[in-house]
């Protein structure tokens, strides 16, 4: 019996027949032949638009000396360290500025300015706050992964029926009872689309910030290699650190799935 007729869904990702496989991956078959088209067709120069031959060789040859993981690595760690911190204190503020009116006049406004601000105009000032260092790149991506979770959290917060929260306080529950088990839970489908959304963006920032305050870290590795003509290793690198970006967020899309299963109790 067929998983329709057995009323079972079929998990995404598992048991793709190869004719599945090939349409899923297509646009990027079809881009890998339009990429050796613009090259081989002269279009484009393949000094500037090398062959995803050679742009593979000089990732194998990245990988074996170990530059490329390296600063990976370092690029990685701040952008977790960012990303970390903004989850954390994004939800609290988010939650505060829902259950407390003071907290949503003190923050609102701040909220209102700095969210539609591209985040890349803060790396001249924070360079001249904290210089080169770690710490430059940990704040930045910090502040542009923040404003996402607090509205996220804020938005889902608001959003819990009035009704849940009477009820609880009426059995007796606390209000930080009511906030742990209510309010956070029903907040919990926002929480994490406004976490998904930083997961985007400490990518970017993190490489956007070391192409101008870094002297290591797999942006500043780009920088360096299009200033020095390496266009085969410069787009290696792109293309490692877009598919770290896309794993990070396939395994979040599965965390999440399994974070919100109780809902389909």
């Amino acid at each position: 019996m067929s998983d329709t007729l057995a009323g079972r869904r079929r998990p995404p990702g598992f048991g793709y027949t190869l004719i599945e496989l090939a349409f899923r991956f297509s646009p990027l078959l079809l881009l890998a032949f339009f990429w050796e088209f613009l090259g081989l067709s002269g279009i484009v120069s393949q000094q500037m638009l090398p062959g995803l031959g050679e742009v593979f060789s000089a990732f194998v040859q990245m990988l074996v000396n170990g530059d490329l993981l390296y600063n990976t690595a370092r690029s990685v760690s701040r952008a977790a360290g960012g990303l970390a911190a903004a989850v954390i204190v994004g939800v609290v503020v988010g939650l505060m500025m829902a259950q407390f009116r003071i907290a949503r006049l003190l923050v609102n406004p701040i909220v209102q300015i700095f969210y539609p601000m591209p985040k890349s105009a803060l790396i001249p000032v924070v360079m001249i706050w904290l210089g080169l260092g770690d710490s430059s790149k940990i704040l930045l991506i910090f502040l542009g992964c923040l404003l996402p979770v607090v509205v996220g959290t804020y938005n889902g917060a608001r959003g819990v029926n009035p009704f849940l929260l009477w009820s609880a306080a009426s059995l007796g529950a606390s209000r930080f009872d009511v906030l742990r088990e209510v309010v956070l839970r029903g907040a919990m489908p926002d929480i994490i689309n406004g976490c998904r959304t930083a997961l985007a963006f400490s990518f970017i920032l993190m490489v956007s910030s070391e192409f101008v305050i870094a002297t290591d870290g797999v942006g500043f590795m780009i920088s360096s290699l299009g200033d020095g003509g390496q266009y085969p290793a410069m787009f290696a690198a792109i293309f490692f650190v877009a598919g770290i970006g896309f794993g990070a967020d396939r395994l979040y899309a599965m965390f999440a799935r399994r974070s919100l299963r109780w809902r389909e109790a």
